[in-house]
């Protein structure tokens, strides 16, 4: 019998569609074929457009030459630029402003031929540390409200270039799906004067664990109760915080570790499916009279990993349900026992 779910954060419902329960034999992931380097990203082309903005590279070496472990360029096609002032403006009932924001891409890796699940966990971290620091220095721009960071892995998740990166764009309004998690958060605190998240983790690993993938003692990784597709994973810290700049150092690494974890998994278990992550953090703090004053208390930062074995439809579209044919409890329940190291 399908059921309908109720996501317990932002009141999503979802349709898990256990009759059909597809397991990972089920689902047809074509495996990539890598073509071979040199690519626009690998070491030796530093001195291509455009240059970098950051690097992880040893002390001593200069920008823009060989040697980094980690890089960050302006997208040579941004979604959004950063010259310019955002001159909002109304046309009768709509509302525009100039496409101003920023728009970064995170190389990995100098290595080609390696995904981010092939990096070891100290090089996985100084991503992630990169994560933290190119969010940090856009926060400085009071043009801009948030820095969403997220992967594409494979082609069917909308990765055009092979070479192990991740994105972030920096935009002048709160993303619409954030949002929804900012307001459901509050709703939730105004209640009961807790933080939902922090709630959800405690009941994902003290009563109902059969959700429950990694646990670490700062992390928890999970397939959530309304999970919207097949295998769909959340990781988040324990300890309470809305803002992934706060994470630190020791935490930095145990999530590489988890993250790394996380990853094998899904390539042993799915066939290494295409795949997205995208980072969920409260907004830039801009102080105005309007602003709730409980955002550091309700909000929570996480990742949401979605490997792509299914496509939204017409139902979906139209409706906004999701159809998941895969329940949380067996995706958890084959991720828990799937040995990362193998």
């Amino acid at each position: 019998m399908p059921q309908l779910r109720k996501d317990p954060v932002v009141g999503r419902w979802v349709i898990v569609a256990a009759d059909r329960g597809k397991r990972p034999v089920d689902f047809k992931v074509v495996t990539e074929v890598r073509q071979p380097g040199p690519c626009v990203f690998c070491e030796g082309n530093e001195l291509n457009p455009p240059l970098e903005v950051y690097a992880v590279r040893p002390t001593g070496t200069m920008p823009d030459t060989p040697g980094w472990e980690v890089r960050v360029l302006p997208n040579k096609y941004p979604a959004l630029r950063i010259e310019g002032e955002l001159d909002r403006e109304g046309l009768w009932m709509c509302d525009m402003m100039n496409g101003i924001g920023a728009h970064e891409v995170i190389v990995e890796t100098p290595n080609h031929q390696q995904d981010l699940v092939d990096l070891p966990d100290w090089h996985i971290a100084k991503v992630l540390g990169t994560y933290r620091h190119r969010i940090l220095d856009l926060k400085g721009d009071g043009r801009f409200k948030y820095v969403l960071v997220f992967k594409n892995q494979g082609q069917a998740a909308g990765a055009s270039i092979q070479h192990a990166h991740s994105q972030l764009i920096a935009t002048p309004i709160t993303p619409k799906r954030v949002k929804e998690e900012l307001d459901a958060a509050k709703e939730y605190f105004d209640y009961k004067r807790r933080c939902i998240f922090c709630d959800y983790i405690k009941q994902e690993t003290k009563v109902f664990t059969e959700r429950l993938v990694i646990e670490t003692d700062t992390f928890v990784a999970l397939s959530p109760f309304a999970a919207r597709f097949p295998f769909e994973l959340w990781i988040l810290p324990k300890r309470h915080s809305p803002d992934f700049t706060t994470i630190e150092d020791n935490e930095v690494l145990d999530l590489a570790r988890v993250l790394k974890k996380v990853m094998e998994k899904l390539r042993i278990a799915l066939n290494d499916p295409p795949f997205n992550y995208v980072l969920h953090m409260a907004p830039f703090r801009r102080p105005r009279p309007d602003y709730w004053a409980t955002i550091e208390q309700d909000y929570h930062w996480h990742f949401e990993l979605i490997p792509r074995l299914t496509r939204t439809a017409g139902f979906e579209w139209g409706s906004g349900f999701y159809i998941n044919p895969t329940p949380p409890e067996t995706a958890a329940q084959i991720l828990r026992y799937v040995n990362h190291a193998a």
